[in-house]
């Protein structure tokens, strides 16, 4: 089966390579016939060529550098010189950001951006493409990555022979960092994307997972975390891709997420993705973002070529209309800063699969389950020899789970630097205290934390808390910063601040410290401090003897029983312990907090 797709795909090639100047433009990997992708090295010397080659359509550029000194480049490819933010809006064209390589062993859009870039500017296959559309091309975002190449990196992967590793040289996930920020190379990304706002994201990836029949898998976020008229662009601009996609021999479905790795007739979930995921940022950023996901068990031609098609058809579609993409975000972007003179809305901040499912029509292949002596569980084996097609339930949609209704402001104390920096990264717009301001407003009281016990993404992350509301005074010091909503970034403000949110800042543990008590009292001190309690409040004492009665554990332990007094004193209150230090602004305390700048 998968050595007819090739040869069919083979057939193909006279398409993309034409015979009159092959050996001249032959990428890499087409000269390798894809057993084999270019190192960074060759990569960035084929580009070169290109830019050389086009200079008026194509440029290639530095815009970071990674942990281990090697350049991040960003190829800007766009007709009539359009190669700056401020021409491409001057022009009316649209900008489309496409990456390749945030996990640099699921390579094939930098092989497939090679062959597409070459026929855009080279070979004139697509003449009037680059008119209406600025493309920027990130060949390689994990670029260390990419240089860690062997053999062994992706198990579940068919090709090539060697491929980059999943994380940075510092381990990280750059897709799990959009909001926490910590990789240079996302912080230089970010100062890229905060440049050049792009109006569609397109970020192309290999599975892991089932066998199956489709050669590409794709997702899109769910209607509640978009701005309804980027979803509806989003939803045209697939109904209008998808058809000629399949046309060109493809197969496509929506991402597949098992609901079960062991059984694909239990279902498919739709598996959340979230701020830290690249689309689900491009989403807080009100704009749409496809992630494309080849299937790693084709082969790596096959992989490449669904790349190139599904991101050419993509740009065909914006270039016919790019006025229909810039309305839709500059829509979206004005209705969140309508939003802040609102008081009657709420903004969704997790969210839970939707019930009841739908069904989903499934081309995949014939399973088999064994009982396995190694491993105690279900072996599953597929046989490709036997397509199969199933009917399974599909919980696509998501449901709001936890929502707020977002403040006029918020104010960040200047001594949260880590939280300002983030502020900084994600080019939110904020205002500055001059002098000192004594402030009463809004926070939550957050008790009853949890850490995980393993680290994820170089973070014990904040698991669990219970939190309450809280109105509090505070004396805020020169350099705090006020944050207001009435702009494009709102949504990227409230997930960094509003502690429920699933990448919130208290989530990834930079609020961590609030939660440690400095000053105790001895229990000499304690005792005596409990009879003084005791004696003024009646109230108080029979709350003591109802828990001392209620609850077994505590009555046997002096120590929780002494800080049962402590912990309801004036003497544990001022240490503010648990008390969210950033302030949620009504309109009148933000509008005192302006006063004091």
């Amino acid at each position: 089966m998968r050595a007819l797709v090739l040869l069919s795909w083979l057939a193909l090639l006279p398409a993309l390579v034409p015979a009159a100047d092959a050996a001249d433009w032959t990428t890499p990997a087409e000269a390798a016939h894809y057993r084999s992708t270019p190192d960074g090295a060759a990569t960035r010397a084929y580009l070169q060529r290109l830019a050389d080659a086009a200079p008026g359509t194509l440029r290639l550029a530095r815009f970071g550098t990674t942990p281990q000194g090697r350049p991040l480049d960003v190829v800007v490819a766009s007709n009539g010189g359009t190669f700056t933010p401020a021409a491409a809006r001057a022009a009316g064209k649209a900008v489309v950001l496409v990456q390749a390589g945030i996990h640099a062993g699921e390579i094939e859009g930098k092989d497939a951006g090679l062959a597409l870039l070459r026929d855009l500017v080279i070979r004139h296959k697509y003449p009037h493409l680059l008119d209406r559309v600025v493309l920027l091309y990130v060949p390689v975002f994990n670029v260390d990555g990419h240089a860690r190449t062997g053999p062994y990196n992706r198990i579940n992967q068919n090709g090539p022979a060697a491929m980059g590793f999943r994380a940075t040289a510092q381990n990280l996930n750059l897709n799990r960092d959009y909001v926490k920020a910590d990789a240079p190379e996302m912080r230089a990304w970010l100062a890229l994307w905060n440049a050049w706002l792009p109006d569609l994201l397109i970020d192309v990836h290999t599975t892991d997972g089932a066998d199956y029949r489709y050669d590409l898998t794709w997702y899109t976020e769910d209607p509640h975390k978009l701005d309804p008229a980027i979803d509806a662009w989003q939803r045209a601009a697939l109904n209008a891709v998808l058809p000629r996609f399949e046309r060109r021999g493809h197969l496509a479905s929506p991402y597949l997420e098992l609901k079960d790795g062991r059984d694909i007739t239990k279902g498919i979930v739709n598996f959340g993705s979230g701020p830290r995921f690249s689309t689900g940022y491009a989403a807080l950023q009100n704009r749409p973002a496809l992630l494309i996901e080849t299937h790693m068990l084709k082969d790596y031609a096959t992989r490449v070529r669904a790349s190139y098609d599904m991101v050419e058809l993509m740009l065909e579609r914006v270039a016919a209309d790019p006025a229909a993409l810039r309305d839709a975000v500059a829509r979206a972007d004005a209705a969140t800063v309508a939003r802040a003179a609102r008081t009657d809305v709420r903004v969704p901040l997790a969210f839970k699969l939707a019930e009841p499912p739908t069904t989903i029509t499934l081309k995949g292949f014939a399973f088999t389950q064994e009982r396995s002596e190694i491993s105690g569980d279900l072996w599953v084996h597929y046989d490709p020899r036997r397509p199969q097609t199933y009917t399974v339930p599909w919980w696509r949609d998501l449901a709001p789970e936890v929502s707020v209704a977002p403040p006029a402001a918020y104010l960040v104390p200047a001594e949260w630097s880590a939280a300002i920096e983030r502020l900084d990264a994600h080019g939110i717009r904020y205002e500055r205290l001059a002098k000192p301001l004594t402030l009463e407003a809004d926070t939550w009281r957050m008790t009853h934390p949890e850490w995980a016990t393993q680290p994820f993404e170089s973070h014990l992350m904040l698991a669990r808390f219970d939190i309450a509301p809280e109105r509090t005074t505070v004396t805020l010091a020169p350099g705090a910063v006020i944050v207001p909503l009435d702009q494009r970034a709102a949504n990227v403000a409230i997930e960094l601040l509003e502690p429920q949110a699933p990448d919130s800042l208290v989530a990834w543990g930079y609020f961590d410290a609030i939660f440690q008590q400095h000053e105790y009292a001895e229990p000499r001190v304690a005792e005596q401090l409990a009879r003084d309690m005791l004696a003024k409040d009646p109230a108080l004492r029979a709350a003591f003897e109802a828990k001392l009665r209620d609850n077994p554990a505590f009555a046997g332990n002096p120590a929780a029983r002494l800080a049962w007094f402590y912990d309801r004193s004036p003497w544990k209150a001022v240490q503010r312990v648990g008390l969210y230090p950033v302030l949620r602004l009504d309109a009148a305390a933000l509008a005192k907090a302006r006063a004091a700048e």
